[in-house]
C-alpha cells in the first residue's frame, strides 16, 4: 500500500455527485445484517439496554438446554452471543443470508435450518427453552408459544412502530394511522397474552438516525426493503435528486427508529 494517500479530487458538478453517490449505493451487497458500510455516512443511536450483551446472559444460563433464533439473518448478532447451549438452531429464508448465517454459525455448532417467515415452524411443540429474534420482519406468537417449553422464555429486540417514518413518507407521502399502529407495544402485549404468553419485560425507546448523503439512503431502502416497499432507483429517482438536493442544502437527513425490547414466558 502506498506511504502516503492519494490526492483528494475536487468536489463533482452537482449532478455527476448525484449520479455517483445513488450508483455507489445501488451497487453494494445488500445480504446479512452488517451495518458497517455505512461508518460515516449514516449514523443511528442504539438502545440503552445492549440486547447482544443480554442475549449472550440468556444463552448462558444453565437452565437452557436447547436455543432457537428466529429470523437470524446473516447471523452476525448470534455468532457475537455465545456460547450456545448444547441444542442451538437458527432459522432464515432468503437465500443469501441462508449462505452467509450458515458460514458464520455451523462452524460455532449451530444448525441453520431454511424455512418460511410464516407457520408453521419445522420443530415440535415445546422443543425449546429459549427463542431469540433480533428485528424479526413478523412475530408470530401462536408459533412461539408452541415450541416453547412450559417456563421457557421468548426473549427479543423487535423493530417499534413508526421506525423511520419520516423516510418512509419522504417517498410515499403521509401514511395513515392503521400503519402507524402496526408493532405497537400495546398491540403486541395483546397478541403475547393471546397466544398464552405472559410479559415479563417490555421496553420501547425512540432514537435519532442521520444519513450523510443520498448513497446511504438508496442502500438502505435496497436493504430494509419495507421502509419504502418496491423501491427501485428508477421508480423513485426524482424523489431522491430532491433528497440529494435537501441534504447538500441543509445537512444530514434526520429520522427516527423505534426498537422495543422483550421478554415472554410461557407459564409452566
Amino acid at each position: 500500500m502506498p506511504s502516503t494517500p492519494p490526492p483528494v479530487p475536487g468536489p463533482l458538478p452537482r449532478s455527476a455527485a448525484f449520479d455517483a453517490l445513488v450508483a455507489e449505493g445501488g451497487a453494494v451487497g445488500t445480504e446479512g445484517w452488517d451495518f458497517s458500510w455505512f461508518e460515516g455516512r449514516a449514523t443511528e443511536e442504539r438502545p440503552s439496554w445492549g440486547y447482544q450483551r443480554l442475549l449472550t446472559a440468556r444463552l448462558a444460563d444453565p437452565a437452557v438446554g436447547a436455543a432457537l433464533d428466529l429470523q437470524t439473518g446473516g447471523g452476525e448478532v448470534l455468532a457475537g452471543a455465545g456460547p450456545y447451549p448444547p441444542a442451538m438452531a437458527a432459522t432464515e429464508s432468503w437465500p443469501p443470508n441462508l449462505a452467509r448465517a450458515t458460514r458464520l454459525l455451523r462452524p460455532r455448532g449451530v444448525v441453520v435450518v431454511a424455512g418460511p417467515e410464516e407457520p408453521p415452524l419445522p420443530f415440535a411443540d415445546g422443543a425449546f427453552d429459549l427463542v431469540t429474534s433480533r428485528h424479526p420482519a413478523t412475530v408470530w406468537w401462536t408459533e412461539i408459544a408452541r415450541v416453547l417449553a412450559p417456563g421457557g422464555a421468548y426473549f427479543a429486540q423487535h423493530v417499534g412502530p413508526e421506525t423511520v417514518f419520516e423516510l418512509s413518507e419522504f417517498f410515499l407521502g403521509p401514511l395513515g394511522r392503521e400503519v402507524r399502529r402496526l408493532r405497537h407495544p400495546e398491540v403486541e402485549r395483546d397478541q403475547a397474552e393471546r397466544a398464552g404468553l405472559e410479559i415479563a419485560d417490555q421496553r420501547t425507546e425512540r432514537l435519532r438516525m442521520e444519513f450523510h448523503d443520498v448513497g446511504a439512503v438508496v442502500h438502505f431502502l435496497r436493504k430494509v426493503v419495507w421502509t419504502v416497499p418496491g423501491f427501485t432507483v428508477e421508480a423513485y429517482r426524482d424523489r431522491l435528486r430532491a433528497l440529494h438536493e435537501r441534504i447538500t442544502a441543509e445537512g444530514p437527513f434526520v429520522a427516527h427508529s423505534t426498537r422495543t425490547l422483550v421478554e415472554a414466558r410461557r407459564p409452566f
